[in-house]
Order: C-alpha cells, then structure tokens, then sequence
C-alpha cells in the first residue's frame, strides 16, 4: 500500500500532466502544490513511485508521465467525480429538451458529449430486448392491407406492413388491437411471444389467418431489432491530442469504426454503473493508448442501453466523468417522460 503522502503526489503528477501536457518533476510539484515536503522526499516518493510502476520517465526528460497503472490507481482512489455546475446542467437540459423523437435524441447527446469533454462521444440506441411496449397500433390501409406499429417505453418507433390472407373488417381490427394491447402493453419484449400464442383462438375461424399473419410480423419485428445500434461523434477532437498516441491515430480511427469494438467497449448494457478503462485494459490493441467511460442511462431504474467517451489516457477523469454521468441521467429523464 502506498502512504498517504505518496497518493498525495501521485494524484499532483496526474492533474500536473493532465493540465500541461508535460513531464512533471519534483521542483515544479513542491511549487504548484502544497505538499508540506522538501524537494528532495518528493524525489524519493517519485522513485518510488516509479519503482512500482505508477509512474515513468519519458525518454530523457527529467520529469515523470503516470502510467496506465498509475491513472487506474487516480481514478480508483484519488478522483471524485466533478459536478457539472449549474448553468453547464441548465445547458445539458435545454439542449436536449429540444428533441423531437429518439433519433434527434440520440443525435443530439452524442453532439453534447463530444462538446462538453472534447473527446470522441459514442451512444448506443435503447437495446430492445431490455425494453417494453408501450402500445402497438393497427391501422388499415385497405381492406387486406394493414399498418403495424410498435411503439416501446424509451421512445423507439417500429412500423412494419401486413398483406392479410383475407379483408379484415374494422370492427375485428379494433378487437385484436384491444386484446394485443391488454396482454403486451407495459410487458417487455422477451415476454411478448409467450403472452400472445393463443391470441388466435379468441377470434372467430375466417379472421384466425389475418390475426396470425399480424402476431407473426410483430414477433418478427421484435427479433429483427435485437441488432444493436451506435452512434459516434468528435472524433475530430483526437486530432487534438496527436502526441498523446505514441504510433498514429489511425489504429484508433480504425478501431472507433468497428461497431462490434465499440458495443464490447461500452460493456453490457444492463450494467448501469460507472466504468472507467484505462489504456491496455482495452481489449482491442487499437485502443491501448486510450481510455473509455461509459454509464447506462434508462428510464426508471433500470439502464436500456450505454453512452461514454474515447480519449487519451492523458485525460481529465473527474472532469469526464462528471459529463458522462450527468448527461446519462437527462437523456434518462427524457425518455422517462417521452
């Protein structure tokens, strides 16, 4: 375990190189930062820092640069995470407010994202299979043609076409989109096959064909958008930090454009803490050189789908990670209320 004063530098090294882009020596952390010390025992705590790898020396620069190991220890011990003040929350809140369906939400959080950090913002979509139907319309569009919609809980909108085997009056139509909303209304997506396999039997023999055709392409839809859905922005903000990737950005770009990296990257969806991954705890080689916070955000308690930002490891993490959050919580709101 490292002493308390040991942390105490260590956390100087890190907002030091963070805040100048510098290697940070002993003489300019005992002016910047009231350490109560001598020069020479932050030279001893830094060797000693350095000997158990939290820190290192750059090429032949005097000053030291924190490693993976040593942002991993800041972020676990040493960093809060920053409120966002109120007028920046204010902000967040009537940009948002401004969305007229989910995907100009979506649109519109990556946009923040990558406003409020200056990193790459990546969203995904609500997943469907952790959402829940809100209502499902059936309109006609003739008399054996009809419009199906499902409507879920965060706000997603699924409009499919249905050729009927034969007409289908209104007033059998008004029947089935009254019992197919009583049995899967409020449920989620998962239960839905279950609660509507003997909806059929309910109607009478010449409708049971249109009623089964209907059932099949909603459990159709349900399947069909399992596939899961990204959406990225600012990564012209890496070009930014071009000396903080030791090679060249373009293992990094590479990596933001596989959507399966990214989805792996965010972690399962239905993990809705925090996750901070540090440089090399990145699975994806690409990525070594940065780090990704990631959050859920839902409706009520539970986290549908996850937003966060890639950046270098040289990042401001309470700062960040403050963003991501408070972000998260709003886009939550919004669908809580939509």
């Amino acid at each position: 375990m490292l002493s308390e004063r040991r942390l105490q530098v260590l956390r100087a090294i890190v907002q030091d190189y963070v805040g100048t882009e510098e290697p940070v020596g002993s003489k300019a952390l005992t002016e910047r930062h009231n350490l109560g010390v001598s020069p020479a025992t932050v030279r001893n705590d830094m060797a000693a820092l350095e000997d158990e790898g939290f820190i290192a020396q750059p090429h032949t620069s005097a000053g030291r640069i924190p490693t993976d190991k040593g942002y991993r220890l800041f972020v676990d011990k040493l960093a809060g995470v920053k409120p966002m003040t109120a007028p920046e929350r204010r902000a967040i809140q009537n940009f948002l407010d401004g969305a007229v369906d989910l995907d100009d939400v979506v649109a519109r959080t990556v946009r923040l994202l990558a406003q409020l950090t200056r990193q790459v913002a990546v969203v995904q979509y609500p997943s469907l299979t952790r959402s829940t139907v809100r209502h499902v319309e059936l309109l006609a569009l003739a008399p054996a043609r009809l419009m199906l919609v499902l409507i879920t809980d965060t706000g997603r909108v699924e409009q499919r076409m249905v050729d009927c085997p034969a007409p289908f009056g209104e007033a059998s139509l008004a029947d089935l989109r009254a019992r197919l909303n009583s049995r899967v209304a409020g449920r989620r997506f998962s239960d839905v096959p279950r609660l509507v396999e003997d909806l059929a039997d309910a109607f009478e023999n010449e409708d049971r064909g249109t009623v089964t055709t209907v059932l099949s392409t909603l459990l159709e839809t349900l399947v069909e958008e399992n596939e899961e859905r990204l959406m990225i922005g600012g990564t012209a903000n890496l070009t930014r930090f071009g000396h903080d990737f030791p090679l060249v950005i373009r293992p990094v770009l590479e990596a933001l454009e596989e959507q399966v990296v990214l989805l792996k990257l965010l972690g399962e969806a239905g993990d809705s803490g925090m996750t901070v991954r540090i440089g090399h705890e990145n699975a994806y080689e690409g990525l070594n050189s940065t780090s990704v916070v990631s959050v859920g955000y839902g409706s009520g308690g539970e986290a549908v789908a996850k937003l966060g930002v890639v950046g270098p490891t040289r990042m401001d993490y309470p700062g960040t990670m403050g963003a991501v959050r408070a972000v998260a919580r709003y886009v939550g709101q919004i669908l809580a209320e939509s």
